[in-house]
């Protein structure tokens, strides 16, 4: 940057004094926050008279917003075509997925203080914190992108930061196809399974593509049909006619206040639902689906973080019986209610690609997969 450090610093007391910022606080919202920041941050230019071509000036302004009101540095990389997860490892060292490639760059920040107060500049709008008395957070921030940060002591090497992208442009079937994620065949097949109303688990490790087929299968439902969404945090943005998208609530910074997913499952039930679908099942929330989806709910989806088909049926079964289901209780509801299985697995090059499609049914033991499709 051309303009000397002595004028940088005061263009920053100039703009964290102006009333216009301290107004736009928690209650106008981060995007707001930040557009009235970047006009302070050209408003203090001006009065400090910085002479910059037009480019350089365009920078200062975007730089000092980022640094008030954003991420700081990370913003940089946010903006980056191509990124898809930004990974922190203390303030000075950064990756981050592109292409499906982890590749290390380049990080400024003086401190882990200074790192964590970017954090917290994101997230104190939305009513969270980060500090000692709770040293993690999870947050979605304004344009979908989800974050997740870890404090020491619990970090002893410095703060850890982990923010997920997502796609803005919604994901097509051909798209998938054509980068081999799957072929025409089990695309028919899945397309298929949602108009006849098959319950269907994606499962998969974390970015194996869960989130992207359940968004894809999503998008088969037509608009006779009244579709709940629960997520943890809103990821999905499915081209869905009839949609009613519920989300979780963490606890607030006195640790009161919290909606689980289960909660909202039980709401959602109440609610005329043709579908019911669940983001992610992590918990206790896997006895509602179930019954949901053993009770006339047809239709209903959800991922599951698990390695294979068979690896999906023991962690739901895990779940349920931590829940406090008895086991043979478990095993009636697992095969009544669930139709397919398909598992996503991420290659060492990052492509993803659905590995296999499985049915669910009865067995002599209890309920079994049988592979109904594989590359």
């Amino acid at each position: 940057m051309s303009a000397p450090q002595p004028v940088l610093e005061r263009l920053r007391r100039r703009v964290a004094e102006d009333p216009s910022v301290a107004a736009a606080g928690a209650a106008q919202g981060s995007v707001r926050r930040l557009e009235v920041v970047r006009g302070a941050v050209a408003r203090a230019v001006r009065e400090e008279g910085v002479l910059l071509p037009a480019v350089e000036l365009t920078a200062l302004v975007r730089e000092l917003a980022d640094t008030l009101a954003g991420l700081g540095p990370v913003e940089g990389l946010l903006r980056e075509p191509g990124v898809t997860d930004v990974l922190i490892n203390g303030p000075r060292e950064a990756w981050v997925e592109r292409d499906g490639a982890l590749v290390r760059v380049p990080l400024a920040f003086a401190d882990g203080e200074e790192l964590r107060q970017a954090v917290q500049r994101v997230i104190g709008p939305l009513g969270l914190r980060l500090d000692r008395a709770r040293p993690w957070v999870d947050a979605r921030l304004p344009d979908g992108s989800r974050l997740h940060a870890v404090l020491p002591p619990l970090a002893p090497d410095g703060p850890l930061v982990t923010i997920r992208r997502f796609r803005t442009v919604p994901w097509r079937w051909e798209d998938l196809v054509a980068e081999g994620a799957l072929v025409a065949e089990a695309a028919a097949l899945l397309r298929q399974a949602v108009r006849d109303r098959r319950a269907i688990v994606c499962c998969g490790p974390t970015g194996a593509g869960k989130t992207t087929l359940l968004g894809l299968l999503l998008s088969e439902v037509g608009a006779g049909e009244r579709v709940v969404l629960i997520e943890e945090a809103a990821e999905l943005r499915p081209a869905c006619p009839h949609l009613v998208r519920m989300e979780a609530l963490p606890p607030n910074v006195d640790g009161a206040g919290e909606v689980p997913l289960r909660e909202l499952v039980r709401q959602a039930l109440r609610m005329r639902p043709d579908r019911i679908v669940v983001g992610e099942v992590r918990g206790a929330e896997v006895l509602d689906v179930l019954q949901a989806l053993a009770t006339g709910h047809d239709g209903g989806m959800c991922t599951v973080h698990a390695g294979s088909a068979a690896d999906a049926l023991v962690r739901l079964e895990g779940m349920a019986l931590l829940a406090g289901m008895p086991p043979a209780a478990v095993r009636a509801q697992l095969t009544v209610a669930l139709d397919l299985l398909v598992v996503l697995r991420r290659e060492p090059d990052g492509r993803r690609r659905v590995a296999e499609i499985a049915r669910v049914r009865d067995g002599a033991r209890g309920p079994e997969v049988e592979a109904v499709w594989r590359p």
